[in-house]
């Protein structure tokens, strides 16, 4: 029986040959594999369809060695309400490094109520443990962080205003954060993030070229679709 260390390395082989593609990769990169295939062979080769699902395997966290949880931590976010941008090395040597993680608390706080807590680490973990994933695979691309920390208010607010929010969100408790790739749809981002196993994920379901958002938290493992 093949180990999961064959299992993966299957899979970035299949990545590599060109026989999976979008949504593990964005338009772009599709249509640059579809002209290398075209010139390589007599036949050109069609374009993979933006609609061809990859195998789960190749979003599944559970066929991640040793080797990936202990190498340094980088994660890249993006905040689209304030423009901000940030890419930063908070964990090394098995340690994270304070002044980045304050850092990431900062670019996580809640940027209408203009407030600030520290962030549950395990969040964070599985932020950076999503982002890394997908970059084996070529996708090497910014966390937009649409929601962090929310203020009671900001919370309450966005109820008021019919926007999905629970009455007691972990996103009040710097728990919760919700997320998206570009590149990547709400059904492969949300399977990688519920196959880290570290909590909750919302399936936010959205047209439109900006699409939807994967709610991730460090609370009971659930799913839901909002």
């Amino acid at each position: 029986m093949a180990s999961r260390r064959d299992f993966l390395h299957h899979g970035l082989r299949l990545t590599a040959l060109g026989l999976v593609a979008t949504p593990l990769i964005d338009a772009r990169a599709a249509a640059r594999n579809a002209d290398r295939n075209a010139s390589s062979q007599a036949t050109p080769a069609e374009a993979p369809s933006i609609d061809m699902a990859p195998p789960p395997d190749l979003f599944d966290a559970q066929v991640v060695d040793l080797d990936f949880w202990v190498k340094p931590r980088t994660l890249s976010v993006i905040r689209p309400a304030s423009g901000e941008r940030s890419k930063v090395l908070y964990w090394k040597d098995g340690e994270i490094i304070d002044s980045a993680y304050q850092e990431l608390c900062h670019m996580l706080r809640d940027v209408n109520g203009k407030a600030s807590m520290a962030i549950d680490p395990k969040l964070i973990e599985t932020l950076w443990a999503s982002q890394a994933f997908v970059a084996r695979y070529g996708l090497d691309k910014p966390l937009e962080i649409l929601s962090g920390y929310r203020t009671p208010a900001s919370n309450n607010r966005l109820r008021e205003q019919g926007i999905p929010a629970a009455r007691q969100s972990l996103h009040m408790s710097g728990k919760a954060a919700d997320v998206r790739i570009a590149g990547l749809t709400e059904e492969v981002l949300g399977g990688l993030v519920r196959s880290f196993r570290q909590g909750g994920v919302g399936f936010y379901y959205r047209s439109g070229p900006k699409g939807g958002w994967i709610h991730t938290d460090t609370g009971l493992n659930r799913t839901w679709k909002g």
